[in-house]
């Protein structure tokens, strides 16, 4: 019996792509995503005010003091799961200024009432536009700014301990000189 090469096609195609995808997804670094903005100025922050808190404006990422860059919303639970050491941060002296993007301010200003607020300021982004510009791609991401502006570094995920010591304290340490 012959068999049509035609009819084993489609199946070697899905076996090829499933096989694809899931590598892809269980690979250890897919949350190093490169960032085409890293070791440049950082785009303009054009954000509105969220209730009465300090808003968070360009002249903040150029004061000469290195920044974290948050971007978060209240209806993601990766940045629920990230509060508590993104807060740490903030207590241990990093000035951290924070993004909520397509939020709604009440349910934003909830979020923060109930986890804690570690943004030196903030602003809202409720159409995305800042985070186009930046190359957000889903929250959170954090993003690390030098005194000048630059993008130092970008991380796709939530922040946890392991981040802070593998990725974002190095970055830092760099930046400071060697300074901790």
């Amino acid at each position: 019996m012959k068999i049509n090469p035609l009819l084993i096609l489609p199946p070697v195609l899905l076996a090829g792509f499933v096989a694809f995808v899931a590598v892809g997804n269980f690979r250890e670094d897919r949350d190093d995503l490169p960032s085409a903005r890293a070791g440049h100025p950082a785009p303009m922050v054009e954000l509105s005010q969220l209730e009465d808190l300090p808003l968070f404006t360009d002249d903040m990422l150029r004061s000469g003091e290195l920044t974290l860059v948050n971007f978060w919303a209240s209806w993601c639970p990766p940045c629920r799961a990230e509060a508590p050491v993104v807060e740490a941060l903030a207590e241990e002296g990093f000035t951290v200024l924070g993004v909520n993007y397509r939020d709604e301010p009440d349910r934003a200003m909830d979020f923060l009432d109930e986890l804690g607020n570690p943004f030196t300021a903030i602003g809202a982004d409720p159409r995305a536009r800042m985070g186009l510009d930046w190359g957000v791609v889903g929250l959170p991401e954090t993003f690390v700014v030098d005194g000048d502006g630059n993008i130092l570094m970008r991380h796709a995920g939530p922040i946890t301990e392991e981040v802070v010591e593998e990725r974002l304290r190095p970055v830092i340490e760099r930046a400071q000189g060697g300074a901790s």
